[in-house]
């Protein structure tokens, strides 16, 4: 009986831990987009990985990437969270974007644990059903 409750209480424990986790990485892509959504570039920049940084260099060239690369992202009409999910110890972030034009875009957000808390390390735009690219 000792066991059954342990492993109850461990697999509380983890599903909170999760939902908490999700909730934090989501908090960290709302920020950058709202940060994005008012041009406020060197915000949006300080939610990227260290080395996403290194490779951009300033929050001018990285909102160059963005405003011409993931237009969907720099200006959403909507933003959904989808699944989590973990693969080799990264964290995978789905997310579908309405643009203003009412399309959808299906994107993955590739999510790192660092001493400042979650950041993204790299976007890809997934191949969905009806979603436009």
């Amino acid at each position: 009986m000792r066991t059954i409750l342990q492993a109850a209480a461990f697999s509380l424990v983890f599903a909170f831990g999760a939902d908490a986790q999700q909730t934090d990485i989501e908090a960290t892509i709302s920020r950058q987009i709202e940060a994005f959504k008012v041009d406020d570039f060197g915000t949006a920049f300080s939610f990227a990985s260290p080395d996403l940084q290194r490779y951009f260099g300033s929050p001018e060239t990285f909102g160059r990437m963005v405003t011409q690369g993931y237009p969907m992202v720099w200006r959403p009409a909507d933003v959904r969270y989808l699944d989590l999910r973990e693969e080799g110890g990264v964290y995978w972030q789905k997310v579908q974007i309405t643009d203003l034009k009412g399309g959808f875009h299906i994107l993955e957000y590739r999510m790192v644990q660092t001493d400042a808390g979650w950041r993204i390390s790299g976007v890809q735009v997934l191949d969905a059903p009806g979603a436009s690219v």
